[in-house]
């Protein structure tokens, strides 16, 4: 039976999780910073705050490799970047669904096989990202969409890499850490062209978005994975994009389509089907 404690530790995970895209879509719209000086801070911040858990933890040290950082950092840069467009909820859906098709397909590649109601479920999940991504008066924009679909594959990577890990945070640390520096690298490139803006508050966004909804909402998540069961954790994922969607109409003043609503029914509970029967 999952503990009142786990179940505590989850919704402040999943709040945390939705809380990166309602603070870099608010960064980028209502501030002048620009999407790589928020990724570099957003990095470099969640690097600090998971290295000074591990050496608060005591046992074990920096972890980690350059594959997975480069993914990280892959999916840091497309994320920010896709935000510059994309409404919060949509790019939730996206970026979600995205990373679930990308594990899923790898599985499927492994030689994992699915039962007649997972593969429906898997349908379901692509048609409803066709349907958000048909052309139409509410269809989300074909860069935007595309940048946050690559976001996702990359961060399907990373956390299929991120599963032969003995040692998550150890390893996430040392990913965030060598991850900075190819960051500042690709920032200091920008600046060269003129095109790096820095704003007070957008900093103040990208320091939360690093600090306490990458680097504390991931300490926490490792945290309650260990009293969840892996189909409850694959499962509860689902309410991440939904979160958005409702804090990016009360905070952001976004509107909620019919598209969006049909999409998200679609995907979420495709994937729910798949996760929830997986063997």
């Amino acid at each position: 039976m999952v503990s009142t404690r786990t179940w505590v530790l989850t919704l402040i995970t999943m709040v945390a999780f939705s809380a990166n895209s309602i603070l870099c879509r608010e960064a980028l719209r209502h501030t002048a910073i620009d999407a790589a000086t928020f990724t570099l801070v957003r990095i470099a911040s969640g690097a600090l705050v998971l290295a000074a858990l591990v050496r608060l933890r005591g046992a074990g040290g920096i972890a980690g490799n350059w594959g997975s950082a480069l993914a990280l950092l892959g999916y840091a840069i497309a994320f920010s970047l896709a935000y510059l467009s994309l409404p919060a909820g949509t790019g939730a859906l996206l970026l979600f669904g995205a990373v679930q098709v990308t594990m899923i397909s790898r599985g499927l590649m492994a030689g994992e096989r699915l039962r007649n109601i997972q593969m429906g479920g898997l349908a379901l999940a692509l048609a409803g990202l066709v349907m958000l991504l048909l052309p139409g008066i509410s269809a989300p924009p074909p860069g935007g969409a595309a940048l946050m679909a690559a976001a996702g594959v990359a961060w399907g990577f990373y956390s299929l890499r991120g599963r032969r890990e003995a040692d998550a945070l150890a390893a996430n640390a040392g990913n965030f850490l060598r991850a900075a520096p190819v960051a500042a690298l690709i920032c200091a490139g920008m600046a060269l062209m003129a095109e790096v803006r820095l704003d007070s508050l957008g900093l103040v966004y990208a320091v939360l978005s690093g600090a306490v909804a990458s680097g504390l909402g991931y300490a926490l998540w490792y945290k309650a994975l260990t009293g969840l069961p892996a189909t409850h954790a694959a499962t509860i994922q689902l309410s991440v994009p939904v979160i958005t969607a409702v804090a990016g109409t009360v905070l952001l003043d976004e509107a909620v389509t019919l598209r969006l609503i049909a999409a998200s029914l679609a995907v979420l509970g495709g994937i729910a089907l798949v996760v929830t029967r997986r063997r």
